[in-house]
């Protein structure tokens, strides 16, 4: 019966949404344009056990568009634009169903994309902890932290870390750093 039991347990507790740490429930949105945050965002996925969600633009973006030697890339005019919010598409997300959300980018021009404005601006963050994390070629993290709490202030924005080539063994002890304070 114990064996039975200890069974069940499991069974359920693998099927429970987004369960992750003390209880929370977590959620993984990411933006990459590159693939590169997207495989941070899913070793994140697995070290948090939290439901991955990727904040896809309605228009893809090319090598073109990314171009940041370019000025008049599609990149790079989205960035000069604190206004700019490019469309996203994919399913809304139910934001009652999580206590923490892990919210990843790349860097671009020292911030976060617009696209990640545009997730932020289509959710309601309110009660949760928003856990920052990015990838970068040379950038810290630390200014688009900044420019996020600036933007978006009544959101509890935790400053997370830059999780370039980080394995899924040290993304999991950053994660257990995070949930030990």
């Amino acid at each position: 019966m114990k064996v039975i039991l200890l069974a069940l347990v499991a069974v359920m507790s693998m099927s429970t949404n987004a369960l992750s740490q003390n209880g929370k429930r977590v959620l993984v949105a990411y933006f990459s344009a590159t693939g590169t945050t997207e495989a941070a965002a899913g070793k994140l996925a697995k070290a948090t056990g939290g439901t991955l969600y990727e904040i896809e633009p309605e228009r893809a973006y090319t090598s073109a568009d990314l171009d940041w030697h370019n000025s008049n890339s599609r990149s790079s005019v989205e960035m000069k634009d604190a206004g700019a919010r490019p469309a996203i598409k994919g399913k809304k997300v139910d934001m009652a169903q999580y206590d923490t959300v892990y919210l990843g980018y790349p860097i671009w021009w020292n911030m976060a994309p617009r696209a990640v404005n545009t997730f932020i601006e289509s959710v309601e963050l309110s009660g949760k902890t928003v856990v920052l994390f990015a990838t970068s070629g040379g950038s810290s993290i630390d200014g688009s932290v900044e420019a996020i709490r600036k933007s978006y202030p009544d959101v509890k924005f935790v400053k997370g870390r830059l999780l370039n080539g980080m394995t899924e063994s040290a993304i999991g002890a950053w994660v257990k750093e995070l949930s030990n304070r």
